[in-house]
């Protein structure tokens, strides 16, 4: 008896649009860092730096959720950088602006 189904394991690449919003999710958890170390070392002092340093990583992790939601459009590709990216950068978006809203 011949099998019925055959599956075949193709090897699916990730799309660069994904792995680009992984890393502007990595860059924007790296600048809060950044922010939070100048704060710190400065006690206090140079508000324009940290505050700089922060709207720049919202930028980044806003561009990084757009970058991620525009990947999925590419076909025949495993989305799960995609994925992780979207779902990481829209929560960093959603952290910074509570963050910010809230005068912290």
């Amino acid at each position: 008896m011949a099998r019925r189904y055959r599956y075949a394991i193709i090897k699916k690449k990730e799309p660069g649009k994904g792995k680009l919003s992984v890393g502007l999710a990595i860059a924007s958890l790296l600048l809060f860092v950044a922010a939070v170390a100048v704060a710190y070392i400065a006690q206090g002092k140079f508000g324009f730096i940290v505050g700089g340093l922060c709207l720049f990583a919202v930028l980044l992790s806003a561009y990084g959720f757009v970058m991620g939601l525009m990947s999925f459009s590419d076909e025949e590709c495993m989305h799960r950088t995609s994925v992780v990216g979207s779902i990481l950068n829209g929560v960093i978006t959603v952290g910074w602006l509570v963050f910010f809203l809230m005068g912290v």
